[in-house]
């Protein structure tokens, strides 16, 4: 029996944003909203869709060019060993038909390599210049902010006994290095590249112009506005056991065991200095559960990127108000 596939493919739907002093504006596909306040509404719910959609077809597409591999490597076996019985050359069809399907599965895998490639959204956006240029300051505090020597996601935080430890830390922390860079959502392709937060033990943040993608391999993609983050900056005192590094501020210093005054417990004869360092933190969250605290070993960038975030929110909700205030007249 002659080798046959065929794959019904889908049309994702293209996104373009228009983002002004009058408010944002989403078209996708024959889809149009001009409503950002109501985030899982007809604009944002598209491209969340859109997105899913990629993501999905794109999984499916992956599985079949598995299974047509397969076929192909099981299909070249099975003409080698027609030649080497001989039993290929003496019925010639049986050699034609596997040179057949050979042919026909290579053209298959080509195919799904490229719809493999083409899976994804298209996403153009509009910005008025005047919010571009705090979006490329945003950019930029982030540059800084990603060359911190260290960052961390913290995991978890619990009390501890300062008296029963004889430490100076009232605060156990477990955290995980992270990194953050600009990257591309892989199913969401752009002329900007998103500012990209690697989560530890969650969805991964993408944030854009407007709005902020939680992305995770195991789970749905969600999308918040930009304006809906909560996002809080803090100096963070912290006992470095470690290598402090040097990026960070040594702001004083304590011993590996302590009196409840702070003073060295004389008890031990081993008892040593520990640098205590400054780090910065930044804590986001948003009412759809979001709740991410990162630490960095460069305080300074984390002050910086919480500043001109907060400046650039300002402008997205003025520009909300605008809209709205268009709205109803």
């Amino acid at each position: 029996m002659a080798w046959s596939f065929r794959k019904r493919i889908k049309i994702i739907p293209g996104v373009h944003l228009n983002l002004s002093k009058n408010g944002l504006s989403t078209s996708i596909g024959d889809i149009f909203s001009a409503d950002i306040h109501k985030i899982t509404s007809q604009g944002m719910q598209g491209i969340k869709e859109a997105i899913i959609l990629a993501r999905q077809q794109k999984k499916e597409l992956e599985q079949d060019l598995m299974s047509i591999q397969t076929a192909l490597m099981t299909a070249r076996l099975k003409l080698m060993l027609s030649y080497i019985f001989l039993y290929g050359l003496i019925i010639k069809s049986i050699s034609d038909n596997l040179k057949a399907d050979i042919a026909k599965q290579t053209e298959a895998v080509k195919q799904i390599n490229e719809e493999i490639e083409d899976c994804y959204v298209s996403l153009n956006m509009d910005i008025e210049p005047g919010i571009k240029e705090k979006y490329d300051q945003l950019a930029n505090s982030f540059n800084k902010l990603m060359n911190s020597y260290r960052i961390w996601d913290v995991t978890s935080a619990h009390f501890q006994d300062r008296v029963i430890a004889r430490s100076s830390a009232s605060t156990i922390v477990d955290k995980q290095e992270v990194k953050f860079s600009f990257r591309s959502l892989p199913e969401l392709r752009s002329d900007f590249k998103a500012l990209y937060f690697q989560n530890a033990n969650g969805a991964d943040l993408y944030c854009y112009p407007c709005f902020i993608v939680l992305y995770s391999t195991e789970s749905a993609v969600e999308i918040i506005g930009i304006d809906e983050i909560n996002l809080q900056q803090s100096a963070v005192r912290f006992t470095e056991t470690g290598a402090v590094p040097p990026d960070s501020k040594i702001i004083d210093t304590t011993w590996a065991k302590v009196n409840k005054n702070g003073t060295p417990d004389k008890r031990f004869n081993d008892n040593y200095q520990i640098p205590i360092v400054q780090y910065g933190e930044l804590r986001l969250s948003a009412k759809n559960g979001l709740n991410e605290e990162y630490e960095f070993s460069n305080y300074e960038s984390t002050k910086e990127f919480s500043s001109i975030f907060k400046e650039y929110q300002m402008i997205i909700r003025r520009s909300n108000i605008a809209d709205m205030s268009s709205a109803t007249l």
